[in-house]
C-alpha cells in the first residue's frame, strides 16, 4: 500500500464509524466506465457505483443538466409545487403502465413507501385489516428497520433487533409454499424479479406470473423492487417487463440521477388512493435539483436505447463467459443474469481472485464469497467487456 492510500486509510479509522469493508482502492477521479486512485492508478469500473452511475462518471450531458440547475433553483422541499418534480414524473412514467409517483432519496425508502403505501391502501380503501408482506428468501430491499424485516436475513439483523412485525418469508421458485403463506393478513407480495445481493439470481418467469395471479386471486397487491435491476439494466427498461407483468408498485433508485442521492415509487391510480396529504413525506425527496438530472437520466436512457444495449451487449458478454465456464468446468459453476446485470459463481472461495482482479484493473464485487458481479455502466464499451473477460480466463488457467 502506498503512503497517499495509508493516509486516507488511517484517517478514516479516526473520523467515520466503523461500518464498511472497503475495498483496497482510494478514488480520486472517474470519466465514463475508467476510475483512477489516489496514486494515479487506471481502473475500468465494472460495478458503476452498484448499478448507480449507469451513464458513467461525471457524464458531460448531466453535468451540464446539472450546472444549468444548480444556478436556478436547489431544494425548496415540498410544501411547494416544482415543474422540475413534475418533468420527472411524466418522464418516468412515460415508460411504464404506473400512473402516480412518489419521489424519495433512496432504495430502502421507495421499499418503505410501497411498504407502507400497501398497509395503508388496505385498511383505508379496501377497509381490511391486513397488514402482511410477504418477501422472498434471498432478497434485499434495504437497511432501515422495515427494510431489514422485509429482508429478513440473520446477518445483517445481527443487533438490531426486534425488527418491526408484519413480514413473512417464503422460498423463491416456490408457488406453493406462496399460496399457503397468503392469509387474511397479507396486504401484499414483495419480490426482486433478479436477486441482486443474492448474487444476480433472475426469477423464473413462469414463477413470478404464478406470483402475481395468487395476488389477484387473494385480491392482495403485487409489488417489484426494481431498484437494482430497473432503469434499462436487465435489458427491458423494467425488469418486470421482462416476464409481462404489471405490478401495482414498483420500487426505484440507483441509477435514477446517475449517483445523486435518488429514490422513487411508482405506483397506479387504483394503490395510490392510499395516500393522502400528511400520510407519508420526506423533506429533500424530489428536489429541483435532483429531478432535474434524474430527468436527463430518463432522457438519455430513452434516446439511446440503452436498454437495448444492455440486452444484447449482456447476452454477448455472458455467452463469452459461458465458453469460458466450458473451459473451466471445475472453477465456473454457473453464469447468471440478464442484460448487463452479470453473475459469475466460483467453485471456489474467490477473494483472492477478485483481489488479483483489481490489481489487474478491473473493479467488480464479491457477492457472498463466491459470486463475481458486474454492474457496468449501460454505455460501456465494449472492449472493456472483452478485456475483463480475456483476464479472468487467464487467471483462471494459471491457477
Amino acid at each position: 500500500m502506498t503512503d497517499a492510500f495509508e493516509k486516507i486509510r488511517n484517517a478514516e479509522e479516526q473520523l467515520l464509524c466503523r461500518s464498511y469493508s472497503r475495498y483496497p482502492i482510494a478514488v480520486a477521479s472517474g470519466q465514463g466506465s475508467r476510475l483512477w486512485d489516489v496514486d494515479g492508478k487506471e481502473y475500468t469500473d465494472l460495478l458503476a457505483g452498484i448499478a448507480v452511475t449507469s451513464l458513467g462518471h461525471c457524464n458531460p450531458e448531466l453535468n451540464e443538466t446539472l450546472a444549468r440547475q444548480a444556478g436556478i433553483l436547489w431544494q425548496v422541499s415540498n410544501l411547494f409545487y416544482q415543474e422540475p418534480q413534475l418533468e420527472l414524473a411524466r418522464a418516468l412514467l412515460s415508460t411504464t403502465h404506473h400512473a402516480k409517483a412518489f419521489f424519495c432519496n433512496s432504495g430502502a425508502e421507495a421499499n418503505e413507501a410501497c411498504i407502507k403505501l400497501a398497509r395503508r391502501y388496505m385498511r383505508k380503501v379496501k377497509k381490511r385489516d391486513a397488514f402482511e408482506i410477504i418477501t422472498l428468501e434471498g432478497c434485499f430491499h434495504g437497511r432501515t428497520l422495515g427494510t431489514l424485516a422485509a429482508t429478513g436475513r440473520a446477518s445483517l439483523s445481527d443487533g438490531f433487533t426486534p425488527l418491526p412485525e408484519g413480514f413473512r418469508l417464503v422460498p423463491p421458485e416456490d408457488l406453493d409454499a406462496m399460496a399457503a403463506a397468503i392469509t387474511p393478513d397479507t396486504a401484499a407480495v414483495l419480490v426482486e424479479c433478479v436477486q441482486g445481493e443474492a448474487g444476480v439470481k433472475p426469477l423464473n418467469h413462469d414463477y413470478l406470473r404464478g406470483v402475481e395471479k395468487l395476488c389477484r386471486i387473494n385480491d392482495i397487491l403485487f409489488m417489484c423492487d426494481e431498484v437494482q435491476c430497473g432503469l434499462c439494466r436487465t435489458g427491458k427498461f423494467w425488469g418486470f417487463q421482462q416476464a409481462g407483468l404489471a405490478p401495482d408498485a414498483i420500487s426505484v433508485a440507483k441509477g435514477l440521477a446517475n449517483g445523486l442521492p435518488m429514490g422513487a415509487m411508482l405506483a397506479t391510480d387504483e394503490m395510490a388512493r392510499g395516500f393522502e396529504a400528511g400520510s407519508h413525506a420526506t423533506t429533500f425527496g424530489g428536489g429541483a435539483l435532483v429531478s432535474a438530472v434524474a430527468t436527463r437520466v430518463i432522457e438519455i436512457m430513452k434516446r439511446d436505447n440503452l436498454a437495448g444495449r444492455a440486452a444484447e451487449l449482456g447476452a454477448e458478454t455472458m455467452a463469452r463467459l459461458d465458453e469460458i465456464r466450458l473451459q473451466f468446468p471445475d472453477k465456473i459453476r454457473e453464469i447468471r443474469g440478464q442484460g448487463l446485470m452479470i453473475g459469475i459463481e466460483l467453485a471456489f472461495e474467490a477473494r483472492n481472485l477478485w483481489l488479483k482482479l483489481i490489481q489487474a484493473g478491473f473493479v467488480c464485487s464479491l457477492t457472498h464469497g463466491y459470486t463475481l458481479r458486474l454492474l457496468p455502466a449501460l454505455n460501456i464499451d465494449r472492449e472493456d467487456l472483452h478485456k475483463f473477460c480475456d483476464a479472468l480466463k487467464l487467471m483462471l488457467a494459471e491457477g
